[in-house]
């Protein structure tokens, strides 16, 4: 799959800008671009209202603009079964021309790692060693890798030394020992009274009877192979469990997909592995990372919907790449390293442009984004009420009404009932869910705004929510930070300011009680500018 892009609004997401990259996404997918339609912030109660009704969960939450492992184009890992000999793994690596291995339990979690390297290793080692690996190897996994067959399984515990018939055969001692021997039965016999526990018969011999009732007798264990003696030597110690071999994964440089890309260099930097696993929070296994999957890391790449300024974008946006812009706001600070389709129309709301790229494209949006496009109009034009409503909003909503079936009307009636209240509501969250900076002749101000259906309910607040505000903005220090209640229906607002330039403020806008202002973009920040100039 394609690298991801991310779609986002401003911070404090309002409906607008959350429908449109909604809509934006399948449009965007419906093309074939893996379009993740994401959010700066908490929703408000009527955003929430909206994706409750229409059954869509809540966009992906980004809080950084840096690239995460997840977004690497990775390998798929090479597993292995704990319990896999190391013939297999070994096999593996041949075939597949890979060098690490991950070993997964029984249940699928990860739980070490192993390379061609240290499986070559095992062979080099001296015998002491392979032996101690080989003494706890069982039987089964010793068969498996002789292609053998179990003729009788004993009770001796092997030592795990491996041992052919010689000269000084009689004179070793031969306790808990591997024999690998041909077909000469006396020898076997001989093998058997010195104390060896397992005798692999090489060729395919199959011995007497008798043979077999003494190594049942002594519980020693027999095996026949149809490879030759050296054969045996050559392949007995691949018998050996990979788990045995193994870095546990308590000790493996592992990394999880949500991690920076940043961070994980640095980690690199300061190891020698060849590849890394990456792993899920349940510990299963995800991907494998090498150090060129890092040369071919991209920044993150962001579609930007409802804004075009760096104040209502993601803190660190330089960090990424910003391929296209759509809003209806005035040309803001966004700069990119090359060209970007950037569309900026003086629509009443971003989802208007959406549902026009739609037919301009000639792709049919589904019903769900026709109504996440309606709800977006509705809002942001204030059920075509505000300023800000064109004759192009109108007639977006009068072609989705006529090929959906569904009234604006009857969708904006039942919004505002179920959302636009501020009764009850935490001060905090009034003043700063949907909240936007903007400097103005060198000033950064800020200009919040809450809808209600009832204005006079402001009144009721309008005192102490002053005494808040200006509690909150000694923390802030905002020259000019103004509230704005407006009534859903467009029918005015309430406004409240504070900062040391609200005197000069009021004296530029209307009478705070019967201002007829409803539009941040349109009346409440160009009066603001007016006043600052």
């Amino acid at each position: 799959m394609n690298d991801p892009i991310y779609i986002i609004g401003h911070k404090n997401p309002d409906t607008d800008s959350v429908c449109s990259a909604l809509a934006l996404a399948e449009l965007k997918q419906k093309q074939g671009v893996n379009a993740v339609p994401a959010r700066l912030g908490h929703l408000n109660g009527e955003t929430l209202f909206i994706l409750q009704k229409l059954g869509i969960p809540k966009p992906l939450y980004l809080t950084t603009a840096k690239s995460t492992v997840d977004e690497l184009s990775m390998d798929e890992p090479a597993t292995i079964a704990l319990g896999s000999t190391t013939k297999k793994a070994w096999a593996m690596c041949e075939q597949s021309s890979i060098k690490t291995l991950y070993i997964l339990d029984e249940d699928g979690n990860y739980v070490g790692t192993t390379t061609i390297g240290e499986i070559a290793k095992l062979q080099m080692q001296g015998n002491d060693e392979k032996a101690e690996f080989l003494k706890h190897t069982p039987i089964e996994k010793i068969i498996e890798t002789l292609e053998g067959s179990l003729l009788y399984e004993g009770t001796r515990e092997k030592t795990g030394f491996i041992r052919i018939a010689d000269k000084m055969m009689l004179d070793r001692d031969l306790t808990g020992v591997i024999m690998v021997l041909g077909d000469h039965e006396d020898d076997m016999i001989k093998c058997m009274a010195r104390g060896c526990a397992v005798i692999v018969i090489c060729e395919s011999f199959t011995p007497n009877d008798f043979i077999i009732d003494m190594a049942k007798a002594l519980g020693v264990t027999l095996i026949t192979t149809s490879y030759n003696i050296m054969k045996v030597i050559q392949m007995i110690y691949r018998a050996i469990p990979v788990d045995m071999i193994m870095t546990p994964e308590n000790k493996v440089v592992k990394f999880n997909k949500n991690e920076y890309i940043d961070d994980v260099e640095k980690t690199m930097l300061e190891t020698r592995h060849t590849a890394y696993p990456v792993v899920s929070k349940d510990n299963k296994l995800i991907g494998s990372l090498s150090r060129y999957h890092l040369m071919k890391k991209k920044k993150k790449q962001l579609i930007l919907v409802d804004h075009n300024e760096k104040k209502q974008s993601i803190n660190d946006i330089d960090m990424a790449e910003v391929v296209e812009i759509i809003d209806h706001h005035r040309i803001g600070d966004i700069e990119t390293s090359k060209p970007i389709s950037f569309r900026n129309n003086t629509y009443g709301s971003t989802c208007t442009i959406v549902a026009l790229m739609f037919r301009e494209l000639g792709i049919k949006m589904s019903e769900q984004a026709a109504k996440l496009i309606a709800y977006g109009i509705i809002s942001d034009t204030m059920a075509f009420n505000s300023p800000t409503c064109t004759e192009v909003d109108k007639l977006v909503a009068s072609l989705l009404e006529k090929e959906f079936e569904f009234t604006f009307a009857g969708l904006a009636q039942e919004l505002f009932e179920k959302t636009a209240t501020i009764k009850g509501k935490d001060f905090k969250k009034l003043l700063y869910t949907d909240s936007k900076e903007y400097i103005l002749s060198g000033h950064q101000i800020c200009v919040s705004q809450t809808f209600t259906y009832n204005l006079d309910d402001v009144d009721e607040i309008a005192e102490e929510f002053e005494e808040f505000m200006k509690e909150q903005n000694k923390l802030r220090n905002f020259p000019c930070h103004l509230m704005a209640f407006t009534n859903v229906e467009g029918k005015g607002s309430r406004y409240i300011v504070v900062g040391r330039f609200a005197d000069q403020v009021k004296k530029v806008l209307a009478d705070p009680v019967t201002a007829t202002y409803v539009s941040r973009k349109k009346q409440f920040v160009p009066m603001i500018a007016q006043a600052l100039a």
